[in-house]
């Protein structure tokens, strides 16, 4: 058939958006209000174990095993956001109307879960690193990660998807999920 007598699809009103991709990243601000939720509700998770740890440990003093208790609490992080990626998302990503995916939109494995978890402590691991030969007060500690954490939110721009650096290289993406109605 000649491409002449082909009909195109009619022109959607310009009053309708176009249907996202169901693979589209959630918009930058979403996702760190979402990022801003979970580190809420990671207080609580802290707060656990943390006393779980002080518990069974015998700890007295906060200074005391400190670096075990922080390598506990990579353990548990890890084990929360494994769990929950797996299954597809956190309460905060539920809240958000997020959920982790595959590269092709499929629900993630476990170890790819892992891998993410891994990979997610570049938003962490540049300023602590960088930071670590020097003896800087609080609040210049604050600004450096605020302004990491800001720049490695940026840089999501310039991933063809949108996506965060880690997602991509751990072979996941976040995109927005709406629950169905009942």
């Amino acid at each position: 058939m000649p491409a002449s007598t082909l009909h195109p699809l009619p022109a959607s009103p310009p009053d309708v958006a176009p249907c996202p991709s169901p693979l589209q990243a959630p918009r930058l601000t979403r996702r760190m209000a979402c990022w801003l939720y979970e580190g809420i509700l990671m207080f609580g998770v802290v707060f656990v174990a943390g006393y779980l740890f002080g518990t069974l440990s015998q700890t007295r003093n906060a200074m005391d095993n400190r670096h075990a208790l922080q390598a506990f609490l990579f353990v548990v992080f890890g084990i929360y956001f494994t769990w929950f990626w797996a299954k597809g998302q956190t309460l905060a990503m539920k809240t958000w109307h997020m959920r982790v995916v595959d590269a092709t939109g499929q629900p993630v494995t476990q170890a790819r879960a892992l891998g993410r978890y891994m990979l997610s402590w570049l938003w962490f691991l540049p300023p602590l690193v960088a930071m670590a030969p020097f003896s800087l007060s609080a609040p210049e500690i604050t600004v450096l990660l605020i302004g990491w954490v800001a720049v490695w939110a940026l840089l999501s721009r310039f991933h063809p998807q949108q996506q965060f650096w880690h997602d991509a290289w751990a072979g996941t993406r976040l995109v927005h999920f709406e629950p169905a109605k009942k």
